[in-house]
């Protein structure tokens, strides 16, 4: 041990974790200004996540979506060590491949939706919507259509943190001293019904944001609008479900003017909503391009990818690709052989134990629970669908005051053990899907607790 390493080992020691990471760590959505230290998770089982003091806690939001089957679940582990084992790594650039990505490929093509069956595999659902954009773009400079540029986006929506990726996030939050692309992305309103006008119905305010969308297509111009991108659900930005149809009407305007679909699944494909894949089967659309990562491994291995429709794949491959059109897109771990034989194994247990099946029963389940909390004065409203849930709180027309309502919630659920996903003013959900009813009356009572003491707390303060 050279004398650097011994004086970093004395001081480890000498340091607690959270010192440690704090000193050297820059955390994604870290406040930089803030001197708070993080919460050390240091193992899970099944539902639970025990920090480094041995504290337990209920991990209500999967990790972040993605723990579908729990923690130290011994089959995944086992399946990715035999990989390691087996092969670690090649490299997937050119003509070269590893087994479980071509198997994994050929799982995937019988589950997804109408002709979606080409693949490019990913790290996460960042890379997968830079990838599905790039793609877009490179489509229609094949085609020959290069003004088709322009991406449309939802306000509140999430779709990641790369350069591009990063640009079509609709959240003010994720908005700071970073610099994004500006001259190719639009946004338009989001379908969440319960920020819809006073007396305005749920199917004039359908209406309404169809009809949004059709206008920014046509202000663009149909020769330069390349593409719209949509959560079926929306996650992060608030669990918003749209009104019925929405989603099947938007494809139809997309189809209209030659504008492409992109799903972005990332959070609710792989059995979040019940299903592998929501778009059809909870939405009734076949989009022409799928994005998807978190719950693909159940978070046990970083894995993520753009799913591309044959119809355009046969309009840009084989005897219609132009001449020397190499397609330079992809990542040093693209399909990873041992990310992709993590897959495999959740695509197994998923088909075994019939995940889907169990998350359509406690889905309603948790959702009925949760509604009961909507009798609380400071829960302006309860939403979501299946396992994906958000709670919102709010007690007066300033935001900064519902931000920090919100806030204690959460603080009270960690004290009594409960983790939950904080947003602005919003308590957002998302447990694994191998809960039972008895682990969401657990969830829901702490939640409810802490509702009672957050109102406890505003009440002495207002004496």
């Amino acid at each position: 041990m050279n004398l650097k390493a011994k004086r970093i080992h004395c001081a480890a020691k000498e340091a607690t974790l959270a010192e440690i990471d704090k000193k050297h760590i820059i955390h994604p959505w870290s406040d930089l200004g803030s001197d708070a230290r993080s919460m050390i998770i240091e193992s899970g089982k099944g539902i639970h996540v025990f920090d480094n003091e041995g504290n337990q806690y209920i991990d209500s939001i999967s990790g972040m979506w993605c723990v579908n089957l729990g923690y130290a679940n011994e089959e995944m582990a086992e399946a990715i060590a035999d990989q390691c084992i087996r092969l670690v790594y090649y490299t997937p650039f050119g003509a070269m491949a590893s087994p479980p990505s071509i198997e994994l490929a050929h799982q995937l093509s019988q589950l997804t939706p109408g002709d979606l069956n080409h693949f490019q595999f990913t790290t996460s659902g960042s890379t997968a919507v830079e990838s599905a954009i790039r793609f877009v773009h490179y489509y229609f400079n094949c085609l020959d259509q290069p003004e088709k540029k322009h991406i449309i986006y939802r306000e509140n929506a999430y779709h990641g943190s790369t350069y591009l990726s990063a640009s079509l996030n609709g959240k003010k939050c994720d908005r700071s001293y970073f610099h994004y692309i500006t001259d190719i992305v639009h946004a338009i309103p989001d379908p969440n019904p319960y920020k819809r006008e006073p007396g305005m119905s749920v199917e004039d305010f359908c209406d309404l944001r169809v009809r949004e969308l059709e206008e920014k297509i046509l202000a663009l111009g149909p020769d330069k609008a390349a593409c719209f991108i949509a959560e079926p659900v929306m996650g992060s930005g608030g669990v918003i479900v749209p009104p019925p149809g929405y989603h099947k009407r938007t494809l139809d305007i997309c189809r209209k003017y030659d504008v492409l679909y992109i799903s972005d699944e990332v959070v609710t494909a792989f059995g979040r909503l019940g299903h592998h894949f929501a778009s059809e089967d909870v939405f009734d659309i076949v989009p022409d391009i799928i994005t998807v990562a978190k719950g693909i491994s159940s978070g046990y291995q970083p894995l993520g990818a753009a799913i591309i429709s044959e119809k355009l794949m046969n309009r840009i491959s084989g005897a219609s690709a132009r001449q020397n059109s190499y397609y330079t897109n992809g990542f040093t771990y693209s399909g990873h052989p041992v990310a992709c034989a993590a897959a495999l194994k959740y695509l197994e247990i998923m088909d075994r134990d019939n995940i889907n099946e169990h998350v359509r029963e406690v889905g309603p389940y948790f959702m009925q629970r949760l509604a009961e909390l909507k009798s609380f004065p400071i829960v302006g409203d309860v939403r979501g669908l299946c396992l994906m849930a958000c709670v919102e709180c709010v007690v007066s027309d300033d935001e900064d005051e519902n931000i920090a309502v919100a806030q204690r919630v959460d603080e009270f659920c960690q004290e009594k053990g409960l983790i939950v996903r904080p947003y602005e003013n919003l308590c957002i959900l998302s447990p694994p899907l191998i809960i039972d009813k008895s682990g969401i009356d657990q969830i829901v009572d702490i939640l409810r607790d802490s509702i009672i003491a957050t109102m406890d707390e505003i009440n002495k303060e207002a004496r």
